[in-house]
């Protein structure tokens, strides 16, 4: 299935796709929350939209998108798991994973703006696939892993490098403003894809290709990333965890490049849909 969510930013409705139409599925009665993951939502999801899917209103295609899931108890990001992001970053290759944590306030709409943070100078892209808790995960194996995976998304991780890197302390400082976290526009459940570690990923600004790359230069695969980060924290059903960006960022070119406010940035995942930003300042 193909999950999203749609309407005004803070009223959003689920939804679902069928073919090339945009259904919506707010008769169904539940968000796509945790409590919806954790009381087998995806199965039960699937069995109504068989009995009701030919009576659901269609979405008009202009209809405004809102981030995929609604807003988890936490987002996970994995740092320098690409390598040869690691290498354009001029960073070793880490022997563990790197992990940090995006605010979930900074969840938006695929296809809404990105807003520059004020003194903000070095506002760079990252385009991540990212993946959804099905379950509560707690010391997980990782032969069993994806047992836990409920399915997979597209994630912009936007960082503002010297907040990340050149004010002191963690990097979640250049990770966490408004606006840095366009998820979606779809939730694809596990069994639509059929190789997670070999999916093209791109992204362009202004037109111009930035990252062209495939998941197959990851690191640290996603049944490790689950167990491994379950050894830390337990992790709740729709948690979202994001695996890293490929080479390409603005940061890695020499000089370096950043965004500035008209960029219109766009960005996708194969079998996960695609993104569009465009850049401004706060008012």
């Amino acid at each position: 299935m193909k999950l999203f969510r749609f309407g005004p930013a803070g009223k959003e409705k689920p939804g679902i796709v069928n073919g090339t139409k945009l259904l919506d599925a707010s008769g169904f009665g539940q968000d796509y929350d945790e409590t919806f993951f954790e009381t087998g939502g995806l199965a039960r999801l699937a069995a109504w939209f068989e009995t009701n899917k030919n009576q659901l209103p269609e979405i008009s295609s202009n209809t405004r998108l809102g981030a995929c899931i609604a807003r988890p108890s936490k987002m996970i990001c994995v740092g320098l798991n690409y390598t040869k992001h690691a290498f354009e970053s001029k960073m070793p290759l880490p022997s563990e994973p790197i992990i940090f944590f995006k605010s979930t306030s900074a969840l938006t709409g695929p296809n809404d703006g990105v807003t520059l943070p004020r003194n903000s100078k070095k506002t760079d892209w990252e385009v991540e696939l990212a993946f959804v808790i099905g379950k509560k995960a707690t010391y997980v194996e990782e032969k069993n892993a994806m047992e836990y995976v409920a399915g997979y998304c597209l994630h912009n991780d936007y960082s503002e490098r010297e907040f990340q890197l050149e004010r002191n302390g963690q990097w979640t400082k250049g990770k966490g403003c408004d606006t840095f976290a366009p998820l979606g526009p779809y939730l694809v459940t596990k069994d639509e894809i059929a190789d997670f570690n070999n999916l093209h990923m791109w992204l362009k600004v202004n037109g111009n290709m930035m990252q062209d790359n495939n998941t197959d230069d990851m690191i640290f695969e996603i049944p490790f990333l689950v167990s491994y980060i379950s050894q830390f924290m337990t992790l709740l059903p729709g948690d979202v965890i994001s695996t890293g960006t490929p080479s390409g960022v603005g940061h890695g070119f020499n000089p370096p490049v950043y965004l500035k406010p008209g960029d219109v940035v766009e960005l996708g995942i194969e079998g996960l849909g695609e993104q569009r930003q465009v850049v401004s300042t706060l008012d």
